[in-house]
């Protein structure tokens, strides 16, 4: 093997040159320097460890938060014929202690993990005795609270410095601010570490805002206005499944990628997108990261992501051959609102940590100075129902108790029981013709969820047994026996979700322990949020500006291709005539804005700027049909 980067470098990845700042990350690595490499998405971030993890004896270890990404790197470095190993989920015992002993004696180059297997003891063992060249944290934002993606197992990976004294470390990321930059830093004790950040501009992507009424007519434009592979962002699985579902009903081929998909379905539907046989992904933000797909042309968020770093990532898929593409978010003030109910109104504060904390307790029968490691199952359905608590804060409250170790909830917490109907109306009534029995629960079911023959859909067994006055068991049970027959596609956690309380009760003193970090954390979201939606609504300066302003770089020039840039370089537009003309057709009858966009045949924005002018004065109105009328 060679022993130099830039011949490493052309034997495996066929490249003659490194890109930006690899080449000093790498000397300073192999200088066995401490790094933290802040390079923009696409950026080669790979390439700063692997390389100079193969120049040198010995072993890498790779820290990475998603399985996804682990096994994308773990294959595309064995297609290359290097030997690299990835500790991931549903690994018995036998095999992790041989893939342990691999990694000591098997010349293996990579070692690539999940941040939770550092809080394993056998694996930490054998660590120590590893010949370690270089620990590779990837992601590295994660390890910070101040962060947009914090997992608290991160804080292991600076656990390793005891572990491997001498081993260099290097961190690697797309999205830090300053403030998540030195959190990075500190929590991974960085000593005089070198310190990269190559320029997050992207000259070549346009990034635009488009504040749109229909939504979905207007993606479908966007779409048909390139032949070329386009990602497509919403926030809910259900959405994935519905815009693809829309998309295709035109003239896009289009499929759905989200985090409940199996392994075979998501291998499937990637290779489709991957070699063009849809052009299309419309996905959750579980798809994209690994994917190494340089010729997308069109990113576009249907909703507005919780933050800058978020929406910055995502949209910069697009684009990375250098060729023109375009990052467009679809936005309107419904969507607005949304954000700030989904994100905002569901920071749960210290009263109501310490509510559901004590309800928790209270729930299973704890006495106050005990519970410490015990483990219950736990069904978080039948728990906010008892106590007449909202879900969605609830289950974020219960995360932030798992984030500082009150206790200790199962992977699976998350998951909830979802069901889709296989068959269709006719075949369901002549079922229950056969099955009155079960009648009343089917009839519940189909009231309270519209979609369930479309999409799969998540359900709420115990507000659907208080509905049909009978016991949840008993939905269950009718559940199970809908599934056997073949009426429906059935996914349930129902009762196997498991939780462990770590400390002895002592209700508000647990929490006055860490309720000034919480409070802190929730200002930052807020933050977050507040940033994300002035993007949106700041119209007169250029948008890469602004993004590269958040990361704390200052761009000279304006980038000349967003829609603010281009807006100014068109001059101001009178709106006073285009007015005159929309109350001429409005005189006739109400019309929709899709409809006096096409007659007046003017530009979206400033036919919309026309209509919100005539509103706030008053002159026209919506009414219950959506359309605009004279007021």
């Amino acid at each position: 093997m060679p022993t130099d980067p830039i011949s490493i470098l052309r034997q495996y990845w066929g490249f003659s040159s490194f890109r930006g700042s690899q080449q000093k990350i790498i000397d300073a690595v192999l200088e066995k320097r401490d790094v933290l490499a802040l390079l923009p998405t696409g950026g080669g971030k790979s390439v700063c460890f692997q390389i100079p993890a193969m120049v040198q004896e010995g072993l890498c270890i790779v820290v990475s938060p998603l399985i996804a990404l682990i096994h994308d790197q773990v294959n595309g470095l064995r297609e290359k014929g290097i030997k690299a190993i990835a500790l991931t989920g549903g690994i018995s015992f036998d095999e992790l202690n041989n893939l342990l002993d691999n990694c000591l004696y098997g010349n293996y180059k990579f070692l690539y993990l999940s941040p939770e297997r550092l809080k394993q003891e056998m694996v930490i063992d054998r660590i120590r005795q590893m010949n370690v060249n270089l620990v590779a944290i990837d992601e590295a934002h994660c390890i910070s609270q101040w962060g947009h993606d914090f997992r608290p197992a991160y804080l292991e990976c600076g656990q390793l410095r005891e572990y491997l004294p001498g081993t260099p470390f290097i961190a690697l990321t797309a999205t830090a601010t300053e403030k998540v930059a030195s959190d990075i830093v500190e929590n991974l004790g960085f000593n005089d570490p070198f310190v990269v950040k190559d320029s997050f501009s992207r000259p070549n992507l346009a990034f635009k805002v488009m504040h749109v009424e229909d939504k979905r007519h207007r993606l479908g434009e966007l779409c048909q206005s390139t032949s070329q592979s386009t990602i497509v962002y919403v926030r809910t699985r259900r959405s994935t499944q519905e815009l693809a579902q829309f998309l295709n009903s035109g003239q896009c081929k289009a499929t759905y990628f989200h985090g409940g998909l199996t392994q075979k379905e998501k291998r499937e539907k990637l290779e489709a997108w991957l070699s063009d046989k849809v052009q299309v992904m419309v996905a959750t933000n579980a798809f994209g990261m690994g994917v190494d797909k340089p010729d997308v042309a069109l990113v576009v968020h249907y909703q507005i992501p919780d933050c800058i770093e978020n929406y910055f990532q995502e949209a910069g898929r697009a684009g990375r051959n250098g060729k023109g593409a375009q990052a467009v978010l679809l936005t309107n003030k419904t969507d607005e609102e949304l954000l700030k109910n989904q994100f905002l109104g569901a920071l749960p504060d210290t009263p109501f940590l310490k509510k559901i904390y004590n309800k928790l307790n209270n729930y299973f029968q704890i006495p106050y100075g005990e519970g410490s490691n015990e483990k219950f199952q736990f069904n978080f359905h039948d728990f906010v129902s008892v106590y007449k608590l909202n879900s969605f804060l609830s289950y974020n409250a219960l995360r932030i108790l798992d984030q500082y170790s009150v206790i200790s909830l199962s992977e699976s917490f998350s998951k909830l029981t979802t069901v889709h109907f296989i068959c269709d109306k006719e075949t369901i009534f002549d079922y229950l013709e056969s099955n009155q029995n079960i009648d009343q629960v089917v009839k519940t079911i189909l009231r309270s969820y519209g979609g369930v023959f479309d999409f799969e859909t998540k359900i709420n067994t115990v507000l659907i047994a208080k509905k049909a006055h009978v016991s949840e068991e008993r939905v269950i049970g009718v559940l199970e026996q809908l599934e056997k027959d073949g009426i429906i596609a059935y996914q349930s956690q129902h009762n196997d979700l498991e939780i462990t309380f770590l400390v002895p009760r002592e209700d508000d003193r647990t929490i006055n322990v860490f309720a000034k970090k919480v409070a802190e954390l929730n200002r930052t979201k807020v933050e977050k949020i507040e940033a994300m939606l002035k993007y949106i609504h700041t119209e007169n300066t250029c948008r890469s500006k602004l993004l590269l302003h958040y990361f704390g770089e200052k761009a000279v020039k304006d980038c000349g291709i967003c829609d603010s840039c281009l807006k100014k370089a068109q001059g101001p537009v009178d709106l006073q005539p285009i007015e005159e003309r929309i109350l001429y057709v409005l005189r006739e009858a109400p019309q929709g804005s899709r409809y006096l966009i096409k007659k007046l045949n003017e530009r979206e924005d400033v036919v919309l700027d026309a209509l919100r002018d005539l509103l706030a004065d008053g002159i026209i109105r919506i009414n219950p049909r959506n359309e605009y009328e004279i007021g």
